[in-house]
This record gives C-alpha cells, sequence and structure tokens, in this order.
C-alpha cells in the first residue's frame, strides 16, 4: 500500500437501495473499479471521511470510535444482506484533526466515542476497498441544513484532501422511494433495469450540465431550478451529501464519474470534485456524456 502521492479529490457516491450490496449492476461494477483507480492515480488514502444520508444529528458529529461495526439500518430484506460484514477500523486520531477543521470554519462539530457503519458507508466501501483495512470517520449531518450552509462544510474539510484524507458524500443523486414502490407495485414487469423516467433523466442531465458549468449558483438552489426537484427528492436528505463534497473540493470542475439508473428512477451517478477530479477520470477511463 503507498500513501498518497497528491491532492485527491472529493467524491459523491449514490448507494441507492441496500440491496446494492447483493446486486450490483453497473453502479457497483464502477465502485469495484474506483479504489484501483483511486490507489493508482493518487495512492493509498490514509482514511475516509464520509458523510452518509443515514447518518443524521442536530448538529454535525464525528463518529471516533477506534473500531466499528457494520450497522444494518434497514428492514425486510433477504437474510443473506445481514450476513454480510464491514468491520472497518476508525479513525479516532483523525478526528481532532477534523474537529479542528470545522471550527476554524466556525462550524460546531462533537466528537463521539461511538462508531458502526450504517449501509450508505459500508455498501460502498465494501465493493471500493474490500480488505476494510481503511479507517473510516463518519461524519454526521444535520438533514435541515442548506445546500449552501453543508457547501461550507464541506469546503471546511477541503484541506485534509492534501493529506491523504479521502472525503465522501454518500447518498443517491435521485431518491423517492414511494416512487419506486409505486411504479413496482403497478407494473409487476418493472425491473432494475426498466427504462428511466423523463423527468429523472432530466434531472440527473441538470446536475451534470451544471456541474460542468461550475454553476454553484443554480446547483447551490437545485430546488428552485432544477427540473422535477421535489419529485426526485421529496426530502432531500439523500441529496445533500453532495454539497459536501461539492465543498470539500469546489477549486476544481464537479465532473460526473458514473452514470446509471435502477427501477428507471433511482439515479446512480457518482461525482468527484476538484483538481484531482480529471485525472481520477482519465484512470477510470469512463468519462460521462451530458445526455445519459
Amino acid at each position: 500500500m503507498n500513501p498518497t502521492t497528491a491532492t485527491l479529490p472529493a467524491l459523491f457516491l449514490s448507494h441507492g437501495s441496500p440491496m446494492l450490496a447483493l446486486e450490483p449492476g453497473a453502479a457497483g461494477a464502477f465502485m469495484q473499479r474506483l479504489g484501483p483507480a483511486i490507489d493508482a492515480a493518487f495512492g493509498r488514502p490514509r482514511a475516509f471521511v464520509v458523510a452518509s444520508a443515514h447518518s443524521l444529528t442536530r448538529e454535525p458529529a464525528l463518529l471516533a470510535a477506534p473500531q466499528h461495526t457494520t450497522v444494518h439500518d434497514f428492514g425486510g430484506f433477504p437474510d443473506a444482506l445481514y450476513r454480510l460484514r464491514y468491520d472497518a477500523p476508525g479513525a479516532a486520531a483523525l478526528a481532532p484533526r477534523v474537529a479542528q477543521c470545522l471550527r476554524d470554519a466556525k462550524l460546531p462539530v462533537h466528537v463521539l466515542d461511538e462508531g458502526g457503519l450504517d449501509h450508505g458507508i459500508w455498501v460502498p466501501l465494501r465493493y471500493a476497498y474490500p480488505g476494510a483495512d481503511v479507517p473510516v470517520l463518519p461524519l454526521a449531518f444535520p438533514p435541515d441544513w442548506s445546500p449552501t450552509r453543508l457547501h461550507a462544510l464541506g469546503h471546511a474539510l477541503a484541506p485534509l484532501r492534501r493529506e491523504g484524507v479521502l472525503v465522501i458524500g454518500s447518498g443517491s443523486i435521485t431518491h423517492n422511494l414511494r416512487l419506486v414502490f409505486s411504479r413496482r407495485s403497478h407494473d409487476s414487469t418493472a425491473r432494475d433495469d426498466a427504462p428511466e423516467m423523463a423527468e429523472s433523466a432530466a434531472f440527473r442531465r441538470w446536475f451534470a450540465e451544471r456541474s460542468a458549468a461550475q454553476d454553484r449558483d443554480a446547483l447551490l438552489h437545485y430546488r428552485a431550478q432544477a427540473p422535477h426537484a421535489e419529485l426526485m427528492h421529496p426530502s432531500d436528505e439523500h441529496l445533500l451529501p453532495w454539497y459536501v463534497a461539492f465543498g470539500a473540493g469546489d477549486e476544481g470542475p464537479a465532473l460526473r464519474m458514473h452514470a446509471s439508473v435502477t427501477a428507471g428512477c433511482l439515479g446512480m451517478d457518482a461525482y468527484a470534485f476538484g483538481d484531482g477530479a480529471a485525472r481520477l477520470q482519465r484512470e477510470l477511463g469512463e468519462p460521462q456524456p451530458l445526455a445519459a
């Protein structure tokens, strides 16, 4: 394992349904290539700081346990899913540095002697870094913070990228589970590879185009400007991690690394932010057309 030799990008990963852990599809295949591509382009990260849509608090909090266990924070899925483990080491030694970054930006932060990785963290990492040998520091965030405020939170984390720390936001580029379940209940032929809804395609395209154009104002006010925003995100906790990653890498481009959809409306797009984004895209070898 070589240590990082260049500034890492920040990442946003769509984790979709917990079933991604058993049915990788296109997004899981991408995540399997992601870890080796990061290592080849930048060296192995020394730690991950992850803001997941499933770790939410009233104020930002770092879960700084020395060791994590796998949290199966869902119900009604096949038994095989509950047998999967990703018990990665914690990053307790990194927590004071991260906390200081946030305090320097005049942001509140709590450091907790607690651990556990929700499925928004362990499912993507299990594909990208299956050895569970890189320390993880979950960053829980308030779901009532605006995209602008979460962008500022991410911006406070930007110096970590020069120190070998990979900042990750984990959510979903579109996330309306009621729509997913409704489509399946009304159409017994609906599959994970069903044709995409026009509304989902328009929303995802808008995000890719505004990201490529580095249109920060539009992106920060997506709820008023993006097409079908409320349909694609009735509540936006699954999109908010995008803004943490965006803030952590807003000195450079925001590039879509992967584009796919399950069930016709659950977007699985991945983005990289910052000066290292183009380098990672070249290593992955799969730039994503804006038409997708």
